[in-house]
């Protein structure tokens, strides 16, 4: 997995919240292969019609945000169902974060096994947020070891989880966190098998 250290990028503002899994990418996509990559059915219901011609005023169908690599939205963003392709649709398109007030747990956890930054923001920063990025097209930078976001002087901090955050800035997924406490657990098995030997299985 690519870790998440710092990204300068263009930023996308969608002022909606509740966004859910379903509209991240709607079921019947679902049983189409992650080899085609799901980039394309990224919000598919709001960003086209039923011919499939795009809504032109949607903003991630306008050249100005198309290529972002940030989305910003309102509170509960990815709230709904546990699907993980909601995630694979975000990332496919080459999404790398998503700032909101607020996240569904099971999305925000997708996210980061999947190289995504759910980074939370105060829901009054996320506003500001919101305004400067309508303004000014400007793009953000996310800064995760400092945990803020700026562009143009401007600067907001960002929660997120420390282990997930350690899992982000090293492109760690869990076997890897686990494995990065290898020696602790060498030790640990070590002195385990002196102090309570009757747990250590012999060999015959």
């Amino acid at each position: 997995m690519q870790p998440f250290q710092r990204l300068t990028a263009a930023a996308c503002p969608l002022p909606y919240a509740n966004i859910d899994t379903d509209q991240l990418i709607p079921a019947r996509f679902m049983k189409r292969s992650r080899a085609e990559g799901y980039g394309g059915y990224l919000l598919h219901d709001m960003r086209f019609t039923g011919d499939g011609t795009e809504i032109a005023d949607f903003r991630l169908n306008q050249s100005t945000y198309r290529n972002s690599q940030i989305i910003m939205a309102r509170r509960n963003f990815g709230a709904g169902s546990s699907r993980e392709a909601a995630v694979y649709a975000l990332v496919d398109y080459g999404i790398r974060c998503v700032i909101a007030p607020s996240f569904g747990d099971i999305f925000a956890s997708n996210s980061v096994n999947n190289g995504l930054l759910p980074a939370k923001v105060d829901e009054r920063d996320g506003e500001a947020l919101l305004r400067f990025l309508e303004e000014t097209h400007a793009e953000l930078t996310v800064d995760l070891e400092a945990q803020t976001i700026s562009a143009k002087g401007m600067s907001f901090p960002f929660a997120i989880d420390p282990v997930w955050r350690t899992k982000l800035l090293n492109g760690w997924d869990d076997i890897d966190i686990t494995l990065s406490q290898a020696d602790a657990i060498a030790r640990f098995r070590a002195e385990d098998s002196v102090r309570r030997p009757w747990t250590t299985p012999r060999v015959p």
